[in-house]
């Protein structure tokens, strides 16, 4: 069981395997970055580092800075892309504030935002960072994301035998709107604002297969908070209160995706 007040690390080699769904999504998000290949973009919340070196393909000429808030997600990140060299480096920081040595041409960021507690912080530090006419493209948790599963977690966290380990519990998320999103990076200075929620429900074939997938990456810390005994029985739980679900086995996730830039030009 984890200490209070003590950071819950992620399960990085786990997440690595699991996290095809982020991986996906991710893609895509790539595919719309506008690269020459020369630039130097900031991969913030980099993860295990698989789309980090997916955007160092597209860097040839390029660096990336990859920041993360985890250590072990930094460890497995480097671990993967080591042999770019000085093409890419590596900072364990809060996304809501941090300092990198120069500005940046971009930012790409892939389900990390709703990780970060304080977004006006957040949208002003990735401001700062970058040069003027700099971009912004990143992909998070948006309003509604994970609702049912949100429901459920707090069902069960209300219920014995995990309620005496659950109380004020928080798992540290949270899903903003499009409104708010938008006036926070106006608020920052981005300008050619745009905002857009859609939703990616993930199915799973078999019980088994959601179970390894929401115990590292979506229920990791309510798991570290419940005694070794008690976790598994949680999480099992949550699996099968979804099997009456249509389709069954399914996570309800809503992505929210962003795009801006700083005014200015970068020549």
């Amino acid at each position: 069981m984890s200490s209070p007040g003590k950071p819950v690390e992620w399960d990085a080699t786990a997440y690595d395997k699991l996290s095809d769904p982020q991986f996906n999504w991710g893609m895509k998000l790539l595919s719309s970055l506008p690269l020459q290949g020369g630039e130097t973009v900031m991969d913030a919340g980099c993860g295990s580092g698989r789309l980090t070196e997916e955007l160092l393909k597209r860097l040839p000429l390029g660096r990336v800075i990859a920041l993360d808030l985890s250590a072990n997600m930094i460890q497995t990140a480097q671990q993967r892309v080591q042999s770019a060299g000085a093409c890419v480096e590596f900072h364990q920081c809060d996304l809501s504030n941090f300092d990198i040595p120069q500005q940046i041409d971009g930012i790409f960021s892939n389900a990390t935002f709703h990780w970060v507690p304080d977004h006006d912080a957040m949208f002003h530090s990735l401001y700062r960072a970058l040069k003027p006419g700099g971009w912004l493209i990143g992909q998070f948790g948006g309003e509604g994301n994970l609702a049912r599963l949100k429901a459920r977690t707090r069902e069960l966290c209300n219920v014995e035998p995990f309620a005496k380990y659950m109380k004020e519990f928080s798992d540290g998320a949270h899903y903003e709107s499009e409104a708010a999103t938008r006036r926070r990076m106006e608020a920052a200075g981005f300008i050619d604002v745009e905002t857009g929620r859609h939703p990616e429900p993930v199915h799973f074939p078999e019980p088994a297969l959601m179970k390894a997938f929401v115990s590292k990456v979506n229920l990791h810390r309510y798991l570290a908070a419940l005694p070794d005994e008690l976790s598994e029985l949680f999480a099992e739980k949550v699996v099968e209160m979804s099997k009456d679900d249509d389709p069954p086995y399914t996570l309800d996730y809503m992505r929210l995706t962003i795009r801006a830039r700083k005014p200015g030009s970068s020549q």
